[in-house]
């Protein structure tokens, strides 16, 4: 089609405030307007807050946060432990709702998801958004912000703009304005990392980004950086893919072992050998998962699966192994060992994922993580043998409008 002729595409971006503590007030009224927290272990003060209320934030209290930092800044704070069906529960209505608008809807986490409501002309889109907003909160009495813009990274960033309960309307001729003047690390796609690679070139703006040279960019960040140029002046060609969630059903390794082994070690270090090729699998497709499954072939020729869902999206080989080597000491019967293979399904985008913080999992990840780092960094500077494979075991450790209002001058 030619692209004078194509329809101008309207997205709207639809992020959940609060999610999980918005459930809680909806489920429980007596939580309403009150300053509240989720995390994992109330009664421990290094327990580690999920998410808090806006009553909460006001105080200071952060995801991440300590509960007994958070409690010193707001005595009166209210904590509950997370109840995570109940949460995945809302989200399918959620999606329901948004489905009854469009088919074009594509989830990308359990609180947010993107529309394309461009084939709906006879719709004036800062209406229709309104409306959805009333009805989401209507049924659900959890509320939302929505972004509109002419893509998905404008929707995005929209959405963000106002919370809660907001409605932002991102045009492109509005880019300057309103998009430029934010500090870099608040644009969709720009992590802690590579906001300080960019702060070395005094890149401290999303206006920054815009207008710096392409090629500096790309020197600085490979491709991502071409990316992140194109965005940060309001491209972006992506489209709203329903089927996006599941365009690769899984990304696994396995290998037959050298002879029939009841070694833990030898267990162990392969399972670390195959979490590394997932991992490497994974990051060249650009995709994080939330499914394990492992595979043991036993010498008899004996197969057996076993699955686990994990509390956050992940393409982190020490996730991986940590997590297929616990699933593999529940069920291993002591039998001799032939093949072993490890799964990741439940595939999301990257940078599409947002990491719903559960505490157990945040707490050990977080105490790892200068480990993580260092390692990385040795890695980048004299190669990947720089570690070579250890025989010690892992410890076992037990989420006409459209075209004048989003594209006019």
């Amino acid at each position: 089609m030619d692209n004078k002729n194509r329809q101008p595409r309207v997205i709207l971006h639809i992020d959940m405030n609060s999610f999980y503590a918005s459930v809680e007030m909806a489920d429980y009224p007596e939580l309403q307007g009150k300053p509240l927290a989720i995390a994992g272990n109330p009664e421990e003060r290094k327990g580690v807050i999920v998410t808090s209320s806006y009553e909460a934030r006001k105080y200071g209290v952060k995801t991440t946060m300590l509960v007994g930092e958070a409690r010193k800044l707001c005595p009166s704070l209210l904590i509950r432990r997370p109840n995570f069906d109940r949460y995945r529960e809302v989200s399918k209505q959620l999606f329901a709702i948004l489905r009854e608008v469009t088919e074009l809807v594509q989830p990308v986490s359990i609180d947010e998801g993107y529309m394309d409501i461009s084939d709906l002309a006879d719709r004036h889109p800062p209406e229709l958004a309104e409306e959805l907003q009333k009805r989401i909160f209507a049924d659900l009495k959890v509320p939302c912000s929505i972004g509109i813009a002419p893509n998905k990274f404008l929707a995005k960033m929209a959405s963000d703009m106002k919370k809660p309960m907001g409605c932002t309307i991102l045009r492109k001729r509005d880019i300057p304005k309103k998009l430029w003047p934010l500090p870099v690390r608040d644009m969709h796609g720009v992590g802690e990392k590579t906001a300080e690679k960019l702060k070395k070139i005094d890149v401290r703006t999303i206006g920054d980004l815009a207008n710096r040279k392409e090629y500096e960019l790309k020197n600085l960040l490979g491709v991502n950086g071409s990316k992140l140029h194109q965005r940060a002046n309001g491209f972006d060609e992506r489209e709203v893919d329903p089927e996006a969630i599941h365009s690769f059903k899984s990304i696994g390794a396995s290998t037959t072992l050298a002879e029939d082994t009841a070694e833990e070690t030898e267990v162990y270090r392969t399972f670390r050998e195959l979490a590394e090729k997932v991992e490497g699998r994974m990051k060249r497709k650009e995709v994080v998962g939330q499914q394990l499954q492992i595979m043991i072939r036993y010498n008899n020729r004996k197969t057996v699966t076993r699955t686990r869902l994990l509390h956050n999206n992940t393409n982190s080989r020490e996730i991986i192994s940590r997590e297929a080597v616990d699933l593999f000491e529940e069920h291993w019967t002591q039998q001799p060992i032939r093949l072993l293979g490890i799964t990741m399904s439940e595939l999301v985008e990257t940078n599409e994922a947002v990491e719903q913080l559960n505490l157990f999992t945040y707490e050990r990840v977080a105490e790892k993580e200068p480990l993580y780092k260092t390692i990385e960094e040795l890695k980048e500077k004299y190669g990947s043998d720089v570690f070579k494979s250890s025989k010690m075991p892992l410890p076992s450790i037990r989420t006409s409008f459209q075209k004048d209002f989003l594209d006019g001058d």
